[in-house]
């Protein structure tokens, strides 16, 4: 580990961004706010290693919440038990204002935890202890789900029917996943294939598939579409 103070973080330290980082838009920018100093250190050297840009870090909900505002990171790291403001508060607003998607970094996996969670808008998870090898597939599940409601939001405008959007979208990648064996990733892109085959928006064409599908299970037919 590279020598660095572990001492509690007084104030946000925002990092100054090297010129080849600033100039290649391939690089994940990241915002780390988590106020257990050695956790904190670990995965800031950790995201370096894997190629990510940490921009930021700090030790607090509320600083998390004006950094995320003010620097647009590309994801964001948030413990749930920070001073000043918990984690979820903080993701809340983050993810609600549409700044960036958040990975929640805890020592709780109950589902009481992971619920309230995703209510506050989380995409993904880092449950402690982790490793490196956990860091990659958090973010990349984050950065999918993020994109696929900011598609979604794009194409329907209203509240309720976003939700009922969303519902149905996610019912159809579960149904993809069990039926043909493939990823979270690989069922939203072969959902989108029959959007894009169809000319249909993604709502429509999930909605599409659960129609056929349950048609085909009823009649002793095809799970898969």
């Amino acid at each position: 580990m590279t020598a660095r103070s572990v001492a509690t973080i007084d104030r946000p330290i925002v990092c100054a961004m090297d010129a080849n980082f600033a100039m290649d838009a391939d690089v994940v920018t990241v915002l780390v706010a988590e106020d257990e100093a050695l956790i904190r250190m670990d995965l800031v050297e950790m995201l370096g290693e894997l190629g990510y840009r940490v921009i930021a870090e700090t030790a607090d909900g509320q600083s998390a919440v004006d950094l995320a505002r003010s620097l647009r990171p590309g994801i964001v790291f948030l413990d749930i038990a920070m001073p000043v403001r918990d984690g979820l508060s903080a993701a809340e607003e983050i993810a609600g204002a549409g700044i960036a998607p958040v990975v929640m970094v805890t020592a709780f996996s109950q589902r009481e935890t992971i619920e309230r969670a995703r209510a506050a808008g989380v995409m993904g998870y880092l449950v402690k202890p982790f490793t490196k090898s956990d860091v990659t597939p958090a973010i990349e599940l984050a950065v999918a789900r993020w994109r696929e409601n900011q598609e979604l939001a794009a194409q329907v405008a209203d509240l309720t029917a976003r939700m009922s959007a969303q519902a149905a979208v996610t019912r159809a990648k579960a149904r993809l996943q069990s039926a043909e064996d493939l990823t979270e990733a690989e069922a939203f892109a072969a959902l989108r294939r029959r959007a894009m085959d169809d000319r249909v928006t993604l709502a429509e064409a999930a909605v599409e598939y659960l129609r056929n599908t349950t048609n085909d299970a009823e009649e002793g037919g095809p799970v898969s579409g």
